[in-house]
């Protein structure tokens, strides 16, 4: 297996993202329809996520198979790792460089129901901050931090 390149994410890597972002969600949540929401998702991408944080891409074999986005406040909205790659060191990677742009802490808002996710925040340093409600699709969600 080639080496996994971390990097800025550039204004090209924006249809991978964007695709990338669709598979790997559908993946997790099959029943919802995530293709309906491209438009949504596109647009979200464009004008609250690239001008507003961080983008870190990882790269395997000139393929985008994930990124993280942290911004100013330490909030981390999306971390994104094509299924294929699940389990790989890429997820680890991305979240070790999110800490490193926010060194301060790291927030995040987490599905209640995706417990794998939750378990890959907990080895990861991150505990539990609290209940909420996901201000986009209402899904209840579990509030985590990362302290240094």
């Amino acid at each position: 297996m080639t080496t996994l390149l971390l990097r800025p994410y550039l204004p090209g890597d924006e249809a991978a993202a964007i695709d990338l972002w669709q598979r790997t969600w559908q993946q997790a949540y099959p029943q919802i329809d995530f293709a309906a929401r491209l438009d949504w998702w596109r647009e979200r991408w464009r004008k609250d996520l690239v001008p507003k944080a961080s983008i870190v891409v990882a790269e395997q074999d000139n393929a985008l198979i994930g990124f993280v986005t942290i911004d100013g406040e330490g909030y981390l909205d999306q971390l994104v790792v094509d299924p294929g790659h699940w389990g790989s060191d890429a997820a680890r990677l991305l979240v070790d460089e999110a800490k490193r742009l926010s060194p301060a802490g790291v927030t995040l808002l987490v599905n209640k129901d995706n417990a794998r996710a939750i378990r890959f925040y907990e080895r990861n340093g991150f505990g539990h901050a609290g209940d909420d409600v996901n201000p986009t699709s209402g899904r209840p969600v579990l509030r985590m931090a990362w302290k240094p």
